[in-house]
């Protein structure tokens, strides 16, 4: 009898398990559920990608610019579906700019990086443009990671470094873009240079003054692989054959494709000679290039790429695609050629390079449990970490008031209080046709003086909260991008909930007292990209009167077009135990 109840028990538990794993969502784009997925794979403002895989796993960075923490680590089983799981820098803290006293590094911080892995270290490679190249390491990848240091200042750089370790040779070497800063007379080459540095075998110190490798228009974001004895630099360049278009704006005669060099000698300063192979296509009207070759256990190859901003208005930011490489006479074919000239373009969707692993995806909800802030949520620069607080109130996260800082003189950003409230903490939207997020406010805290709700903002922003007045009354607001307000009703409870919505790149917000039933309140507006950054959701709060108020917020849920695990760590919980019983 106990023998067939363990069979029962078994049968339950695996039952239970079976209706967990069908709890997933798919959509229109990334892992369909059959073995196939759609591009993008990763629909959402991730830019500027590494990968590098250490045993069965895969490892991602994605810059975020003046977003914190900086340098966002994501993982995946089968290069298809990818989890947040930390960053690499908890605060910008190489310059002043980036601390929310001062709020003025927009477009700037975080740029391109690499992400190594060598004799049991991690490292981490940027360039911030304004200050130069830095490094962190680390022994676990989800940290702590070292304080970054800096190896090169930004006189002679300009972005994108890579590097590469030379066990033959015992040497270590750094490639970045360098543009135009060290660039003499004679190299009569349209475009930017990127040259190749030695660097001390701890990956801490550049050993020489680097040599040219490349020049060509707008080159950059450069790879360095070493495959059967071969080297191959990956790198991506404009190709103009509109003038009057500038780059990065829409225009079907430029394109930013990816070319290749190989080199010609067993030496990684080659001589080298190139190969444009991969480029716009298949329907896709974004340029495709930038990013990072990888290989399956089973020994095929992959790339993964972004879209290019080049479009009229990408409010995503730029999401990476997944695509087919095979290697063709020494060179490798990106995608599919399927104009037949020799050149890949991508492909819209394809088998997955791994098979057995759920759907899953970055997180997006957050029921605000005491503890760490979900890996999702970034601030608008440096926090304030007196102002916010998971465990004031457990299961709330608390915001506090205080005055925006002061506008720099003829810094244009600041010309918006919003630009300027260093209590700003977002998230990145997912996907481009529809979403709704919500979340509920108590405004119970909330002081006079005090303004604090919900916020879309990328290039541009628009916010829909409460502001208090002088008399105590809490009345609801609409703000757009030019600070102009529309004032609504009072609103006399301590219970406010905030939707917005979207349809491609038109949203709206509506609001609620009860949590059932919503009213739209404000136009509808444009979401923008801008900053270099896609839409966000996120939460503000300031007072223009001083240090006073604070507001709560129980929760962010988020349904969006795309794969989503459903199940939040309780329900888990909660449908083992079912099983269990």
């Amino acid at each position: 009898m106990m023998k067939h109840r363990r069979w029962i028990c078994f049968l339950t538990i695996a039952v239970g398990f079976l209706i967990c794993a069908q709890a997933q969502q798919t959509g229109s784009w990334g892992d369909q559920g059959d073995g196939t997925y759609r591009n993008p794979v990763l629909n959402a403002d991730y830019p500027d990608v590494d990968v590098e895989r250490v045993g069965d796993t895969y490892f991602m960075i994605s810059s975020k610019q003046h977003m914190s923490p900086g340098m966002v680590i994501l993982e995946s089983k089968d290069m298809v579906n990818w989890t947040t799981i930390g960053h690499v820098w908890d605060r910008l803290s190489w310059a002043p700019e980036y601390n929310w006293n001062e709020m003025r590094g927009y477009r700037f911080g975080v740029w391109a990086g690499d992400l190594a892995y060598h004799d049991g270290t991690w490292y981490c490679y940027q360039i911030d443009s304004r200050h130069g190249l830095y490094m962190s390491s680390a022994t676990d990848i989800r940290g702590p990671w070292t304080q970054p240091i800096q190896m090169l200042t930004n006189e002679k750089i300009f972005d994108d470094p890579v590097v590469f370790w030379d066990e033959k040779e015992h040497q270590a070497y750094l490639l970045c873009n360098t543009a135009k800063k060290q660039k003499r007379p004679e190299n009569t080459t349209p475009g930017s240079e990127n040259r190749l540095y030695k660097m001390s075998w701890d990956g801490r110190e550049i050993q020489d003054s680097g040599k040219v490798i490349y020049t060509g228009p707008g080159a950059e974001a450069a790879k360095i692989y070493n495959i059967n004895d071969t080297w191959y630099i990956f790198m991506a360049e404009w190709f103009v054959g509109d003038k009057e278009t500038p780059l990065g704006r829409p225009s079907k005669k430029n394109d930013r494709k990816q070319l290749v060099l190989r080199s010609q000698t067993d030496s990684i300063y080659g001589p080298y000679e190139k190969k444009v192979v991969f480029e716009r296509g298949n329907g896709f009207e974004r340029s495709c290039s930038q990013g990072a070759l990888m290989q399956a256990p089973d020994g095929s190859w992959w790339y993964m790429h972004q879209l290019i901003q080049n479009i009229g208005n990408p409010f995503q930011g730029r999401p990476q695609c997944l695509q087919p490489v095979k290697w063709v006479d020494g060179w490798p074919m990106i995608g599919k050629d399927i104009d037949g000239d020799g050149i890949g373009e991508p492909v819209r969707s394809h088998e997955k390079p791994i098979n057995g692993f759920p759907v899953t995806a970055p997180p997006t909800d957050d029921e605000f449990n005491p503890g760490r802030l979900g890996v999702q949520w970034e601030w608008n620069h440096n926090p304030r970490d007196s102002h916010w607080t998971l465990a004031e109130r457990p299961g709330w996260l608390r915001l506090k008031a205080d005055r925006p800082v002061a506008p720099v003189k003829n810094y244009r950003i600041h010309g918006q209080l919003f630009w300027r409230a260093f209590n700003t903490v977002s998230q990145r939207i997912m996907g481009t046709s529809t979403g709704s997020a919500v979340a509920r406010f108590d405004l119970s805290g909330m002081k006079a003086g005090q303004r604090a709700g919900f916020v879309r903002f990328g290039g541009i922003f628009h916010l829909l909260g409460v502001h208090v007045e002088e008399n105590d009354t809490r009345r609801l607001f609409f703000m757009d991008m030019n600070g102009k307000e529309l004032r609504g009703d009072a609103i006399h409870g301590n219970d406010l909930f905030i939707r917005t919505t979207n349809k491609g790149d038109r949203a709206a917000f509506e609001f609620s007292t009860d949590g059932e039933r919503f009213t739209r309140f404000g136009p509808e507006f444009t979401i923008a990209f801008g900053f270099w950054s896609g839409d966000r959701l996120g939460f503000f709060c300031w007072n223009e009167s001083g240090e006073n108020g604070h507001v709560d917020i129980d929760y962010f849920h988020y349904d969006y077009d795309g794969p989503k695990q459903e199940l939040k760590g309780a329900e888990k919980n909660g449908c083992l135990n079912d099983a269990l019983r």
